[in-house]
Parts: structure tokens; C-alpha cells; sequence
């Protein structure tokens, strides 16, 4: 396997979705990260130090395993997970949050170098993991036209300008897109420039404790969700597109990453899904080998990202909502047809995938798991008996 970069693999639209992929993640899920540090009592120095430790998790991870697979693999915090720590973080001292972490990222390691992982996913039908891929994305693509609401100018024209570039230069849709929504918000007064200020990020060590209630009470629930909802449809994202990464090697590698950063704040690195998608899709690339591109690229912006700390949180905090969320919906909508496309394609298996879209789309939420693992199950149990039945009838 080659491990070299190619100069004549680099594309500017490869690099736009690395961006916008970072741009999503921090813009749609920074706010929930913040939380959760809040509640375990981080100050306002030791929240910055999460954001800086989170950054250089992803960027290495993105860069280094997006090198090594020539493949585009995107990883990111775990946004179910930081909801879950913002109300179980309560009531603990931010040295057994961080004990916590560190509990969880070993585990982690040792699934991911068990094979345990990789033969779960193994299990799961391609249709099922589209049909759940597509019910995890289709809110995003929901977005752009609930963001037309209040925002029918910005979006409108962003709408106009994606229309336009895929009939012009589809390749670099997303750009124009990118582009014009800036000016859309620059010209009409919608970006607050006076709450971004410049600043460094430094690095704060917390000595962990460990507490075997916060072990179970709060370190196993993060495992699980993290497992269930951020790296199970990150692995879909890479096998839907068309990637056979070992998998193995992905869970242990961002657990190791979550293990080595966790006193400086990191408390979930793992596979991104949404994110991902918009660098696995033909908007980054219309060659696939080529894709991998936007995952450097993305864990170059996310190093950035990290370094600046607060300050990016301040600037992305200024764009308005809206703008984001069309964007991000527009980078998704091929990513989404795709694996609607491969959802129905088998009549075998429709069923289940329309269960299974059904639940992941709904939101559904039990013992603080969210919807795409329930998703998954409820699509298994409809394909076994519904299977069942048939080839019961058929003997």
C-alpha cells in the first residue's frame, strides 16, 4: 500500500468539503461541548484547553489515517456523547470527568484491537446501514428549507447559487455555495464581527480521580453511546461510499488519540458520519481515490481550529444559523440519494430499510442511546422475522 501524497491528487474542492466538514462540526455541536465542560466545572481556560486537546485529536487522527488509507476518514468528538456528559457530569469534580474519560478511551482500545467492533459491523446489511445513514442525514436536508423560514434572502440565493454551480461546475458546488452565502451575510449586516477576538489557546493539564460510580455511571453510557451512535454510522459513511478500510485499526486508533489527550479535556474522539459525508461524496471529488484529500485537509483545518480555541468558537458563533445549516444540507443532498438509492435497491431487504430509516429519522431516544442504533435494531428485527416468515411459508 502506498503511503506517499500525491501533488497531483490535491483539489480545490477536495479541500473546500475538508473545511466545510470542520466548519459543520464545530458550528452545529461547539456550543454542546461547552456545556458539557460547564458541568463537570471547567473554567473558562480549561474549556478552551478541551477545544484545543479535541482539535489535535481529530487533526492527527484525520490526517494520518486519511494518509495511510488514501481514503477520506473524518473523525470528530462525539456530539451524543458531550450531551449525554452535560447532564451526568453533574455533581463530579472536573478530575473525575477527566478520570472518566480516560476509563472510557481504554476501553475503547481494547475493542478496537479485539476485532470485536469490526465483526459487529460485519453483520449489519449494506441496505440497512444506507437506510440508516439516510435517516441520520435527512434532517440536514430538512434544514435548508426550514431554514428558508427566517432566512429566506440567504438561503434562498445559496439555494439559487447550488442550482446553478451543479449545472455549470457541479464540482465545485459547494464553493459557490460557500462563497455566496458569505457575501449574502457580509453585505447584509448579519455577521457580527465585534465578537471575534484573537487569542491562543493554552493547554491545561487536570490530574484525573477515579470514582468507580462515575466509572459506570457516566464512563460505560459514554462508551456505549459514542459505539452505538458516532462510530457505527461513521463505519456506514466509509462502506457506503465505497471504501473496505479495516475497521479495527479506525476504533483503536481514535481511542488511543482520546487516551494520550484526555487529561488536557479530549473526551471523545471517533468516527464523524455527518461531517464525513461531505468528504466521501463526489462534491469532493469526482474520483474516489482521490477523496482522501479532504480528509487532511479537514484535520488541517480542525489543528487550526483547535489552536485558535475560543476564538473560533467566537467566529462561528457569528455566522448566522441558517447559513449553516443550508450549507450543510446542500454539501449532503448527493450523500443522501445515494443511500436512499442503495436502501431500496434490494427488495429482500426494502422493508427493514425503510424501519430502519423510519426510527434513525424519527429521533427516538432510550436509556440516553440515540436513534441510529435503534434504528439499526429495529431494522434487524423486522428483517428476521419478516425473512423468517417468508421462507417458513416458502417451505
Amino acid at each position: 500500500m502506498s503511503v506517499a501524497m500525491r501533488v497531483k491528487d490535491l483539489s480545490l474542492s477536495a479541500i473546500v468539503a475538508g473545511f466545510v466538514a470542520v466548519l459543520v462540526g464545530f458550528a452545529s455541536s461547539v456550543a454542546i461541548v461547552l456545556q458539557a465542560a460547564s458541568a463537570a466545572g471547567a473554567s473558562q481556560d480549561m474549556m478552551a484547553s478541551w477545544l484545543l486537546a479535541l482539535g489535535i485529536g481529530m487533526a492527527a487522527t484525520c490526517i494520518g489515517l486519511s494518509w495511510y488509507y488514501k481514503a477520506p476518514i473524518i473523525t470528530a468528538w462525539s456530539t451524543p456523547g458531550a450531551a449525554l456528559l452535560a447532564t451526568s457530569l453533574q455533581g463530579l469534580t472536573i478530575n473525575e470527568a477527566i478520570g472518566v474519560f480516560i476509563f472510557t478511551a481504554a476501553l475503547g482500545v481494547v475493542i478496537g484491537l479485539s476485532g470485536w467492533f469490526d465483526k459487529l459491523t460485519r453483520l449489519i446489511p449494506l441496505p440497512l446501514a444506507s437506510a440508516m445513514l439516510a435517516g441520520i442525514l435527512l434532517q440536514f436536508g430538512l434544514s435548508i428549507f426550514s431554514s428558508l423560514q427566517s432566512q429566506a434572502v440567504l438561503v434562498g440565493i445559496m439555494c439559487l447559487s447550488y442550482l446553478l454551480a451543479k449545472r455549470l461546475s457541479p464540482r465545485y458546488a459547494i464553493l459557490w455555495v460557500l462563497v455566496t452565502g458569505l457575501l449574502c451575510v457580509v453585505t447584509q449586516g448579519q455577521f457580527n464581527f465585534s465578537a471575534v477576538t484573537l487569542s491562543v489557546t493554552t493547554p491545561v493539564w487536570v490530574t484525573p480521580h477515579w470514582s468507580l460510580s462515575a466509572l459506570l455511571g457516566v464512563g460505560l453510557p459514554l462508551l456505549l453511546v459514542t459505539m452505538a451512535s458516532q462510530n457505527i454510522p461513521g463505519i456506514a459513511v466509509i462502506r457506503t461510499s465505497g471504501y473496505q478500510t479495516p475497521v479495527s485499526p479506525l476504533i483503536s486508533s481514535t481511542a488511543l488519540a482520546t487516551l494520550l489527550l484526555a487529561p488536557w479535556g479530549a473526551f471523545s474522539i471517533n468516527l464523524a458520519a455527518i461531517t464525513a459525508a461531505i468528504c466521501t461524496g463526489p462534491e469532493a471529488h469526482p474520483q474516489q481515490s482521490k477523496r482522501y484529500i479532504a480528509g487532511i485537509a479537514a484535520g488541517i483545518f480542525y489543528l487550526l481550529a483547535g489552536l485558535a480555541g475560543a476564538t473560533v468558537v467566537a467566529l462561528f458563533a457569528a455566522f448566522p444559523k441558517e447559513m449553516i445549516a443550508a450549507l450543510a444540507g446542500l454539501a449532503l443532498l448527493g450523500t443522501i440519494g445515494a443511500n436512499l438509492a442503495v436502501a431500496s435497491s434490494d427488495g429482500e431487504h426494502r422493508e427493514a430499510a425503510i424501519v430502519t430509516l423510519l426510527v434513525t429519522a424519527s429521533g427516538v431516544s432510550f436509556f440516553g442511546v440515540a436513534a441510529a442504533f435503534w434504528g439499526l435494531i429495529a431494522g434487524a428485527v423486522t428483517l428476521l422475522v419478516v425473512n423468517g416468515l417468508r421462507r417458513s411459508r416458502a417451505c
